[in-house]
């Protein structure tokens, strides 16, 4: 049997999450918990095979509480749980000792399949992550992803370029300021700039004429067509 510990801040998709394991056959879930806190807390006591671990909480961060549990000899293997598969913040678990991740939008049998290999001594990343893992590797940085801007992150670009905070940015959009903050995470990855003043320099500069670049429209007006692609 693999017990399970499943960490998330979101009641509905927390309880559906331990529901859809508990019908598994092989599985055990042991506890749920709500913050980094409580997972670091249960991870020790319960000690779970795996803890499937939300990388935003409030408290310590996902991340951190991977890094705790994943520190102690014969600790649990960790999963993340994320919205996106080339954020940062992945790579940061990644780099913690988590053993893979699992996107929220995957169905009950992907998860119960990622699951098991995590189980079994296995890693559980997609084509994203693997590509910038290989690179890194190899001692080289990825050429930076201007064309794979979708449509919502040059919305979010262009609102970065004109001095917008995540909730400014969620109001205008209609999202909730958990995945704003997950978009300009993918934003800032893609340009390869480190915070939110450089993207809006590279914003910028193609409004100024950067070579190679025009002119965009609608919300993005102004961020340059070689950082856009339709999404």
């Amino acid at each position: 049997m693999i017990t399970i510990l499943v960490v998330d801040d979101h009641p509905v998709f927390l309880e559906g999450v331990a529901a859809s394991l508990s019908r598994v056959s092989d599985f055990i879930v042991v506890g749920v918990a709500t913050t980094g806190e409580e997972a670091v807390s249960m991870g020790e006591a319960l000690r779970p095979d795996i803890v499937l671990m939300d990388l935003n909480l409030p408290g310590i961060s996902g991340v951190e509480a991977t890094r705790r549990l994943t520190a102690v000899d014969s600790g649990p293997r960790v999963l993340a749980l994320t919205m996106v598969d080339d954020d940062e913040t992945v790579l940061a678990a990644l780099r913690a000792g988590a053993a893979g991740y699992i996107l929220k939008g995957s169905s009950g049998e992907e998860i119960a399949a990622a699951t098991r290999t995590a189980a079994s001594g296995g890693a559980v990343f997609g084509a994203g992550i693997a590509t910038r893992i290989l690179a890194s590797a190899a001692g080289r940085k990825p050429a930076p992803r201007y064309g794979s801007l979708t449509d919502r992150e040059r919305d979010v670009l262009a609102m970065i370029a004109e001095g917008s905070s995540n909730a400014q940015i969620a109001s205008a959009l209609g999202l909730s300021l958990k995945t704003v903050q997950n978009y300009v995470s993918r934003v800032l990855d893609k340009l390869q700039v480190t915070d939110r003043t450089q993207a809006a320099i590279r914003a910028h500069e193609g409004r100024a004429g950067s070579p190679g670049c025009g002119n965009a429209t609608g919300l993005s007006a102004g961020i340059p067509e070689c950082l856009l692609v339709s999404g």
